[in-house]
């Protein structure tokens, strides 16, 4: 089953010492410079909005590992049923 990707062609102004590192680093990995940038910004973009503190915390909340009944009558109910939870 093959998947079709929707490419849009586009234009950047880079720094040439950036191009050329660019060049170099595609070809250290055998690849294209545009699959290069690519996979970076894909990678970049993930990073920013799934840092690794992020991905932790919503693993361990799927896990229910700390799940618990928090009491929101008052405050001291609410800190005492946070402290509650192991």
């Amino acid at each position: 089953m093959e998947t079709t990707v929707e490419r849009k062609q586009t234009a950047f102004r880079l720094r040439k010492d950036l191009m050329d590192e660019l060049r170099e680093e595609a070809k250290r990995e055998n690849r294209s410079v545009n699959n290069l940038v690519e996979v970076m910004l894909s990678e970049a973009l993930k990073e920013r909005r799934y840092n690794s503190e992020t991905v932790a915390a919503v693993q361990e909340a799927r896990t229910g590992k700390y799940a618990g009944t928090l009491d929101m009558s008052s405050f001291d109910s609410f800190i005492q049923s946070v402290n509650a939870i192991d």
